[in-house]
């Protein structure tokens, strides 16, 4: 049976059915509002673009990082290469012109091994890698949007949100497959001025990742 999101995702232009996780999400946190800056990490095939572009409207600004190609969104700045590379954040620094970021979203997920212990540590890692570009770029009170999976370090890493914004929620859209571990993190108001413990692995606020 051809899945009801995909359906739905077709009849409705949009790349993929995660478009739809972020639609859910966004109409109970009401994450996207006109004229926002907002940064998509990982965003081929661009369907949470798409959403945030419709969302944000022609004041709004909407730039998508990925490693891979993505056909181009009409509104949309795409640039290639690696969020957690100095060049790609060079790049898209010398965009924003100064300008501060009011929402990061992030449906990372990593290549899986079929390895828990493995896919799940890549996992976390892609996570705080996200809260670390968050940390150099959102403006006070922005949002960050992660996926995640349940599992080994995820308590850890919903402790380490709670250090850089106001609030933290689980969401868990509808539109998930139901026997996913799959599930979105979200830090609600970002606190530029806290007192931050240093993200795992990570190079700190405004330094080069390596």
């Amino acid at each position: 049976m051809t899945d009801h999101w995909v359906q739905e995702a077709k009849r409705l232009g949009f790349r993929s059915r995660a478009a739809f996780k972020l639609l859910e999400i966004d109409a109970k946190d009401h994450l996207l509002k006109p004229g926002l800056v907002v940064v998509d990490l990982g965003s081929a095939p661009g369907s949470w673009s798409q959403v945030a572009r419709e969302r944000v409207g022609p004041r709004g600004r909407v730039f998508a990082l990925d490693l891979l190609a993505m056909e181009p969104i009409a509104g949309v700045h795409f640039i290639a290469g690696d969020f957690r590379e100095e060049a790609t954040l060079t790049a898209l620094e010398r965009e924003l012109a100064g300008a501060r970021v009011d929402l990061v979203l992030s449906d990372l997920a990593p290549n899986l091994s079929g390895v828990y212990s493995v896919d799940q540590a890549r996992t976390i890692h892609l996570a705080e890698r996200a809260l670390e570009f968050g940390a150099r770029h959102l403006q006070p009170g922005g949002n960050l949007l992660v996926k995640l999976f349940q599992g080994e370090g995820f308590t850890e890493f919903q402790r380490q949100l709670r250090d850089y914004f106001q609030g933290v929620a689980v969401r868990k859209p509808k539109s998930s497959r139901g026997r996913s571990r799959e599930v979105y993190l979200l830090g609600k108001g970002f606190k530029p001025n806290s007192v931050q413990p240093a993200i795992p692995g990570g190079a700190g606020r405004g330094m080069r990742l390596e």
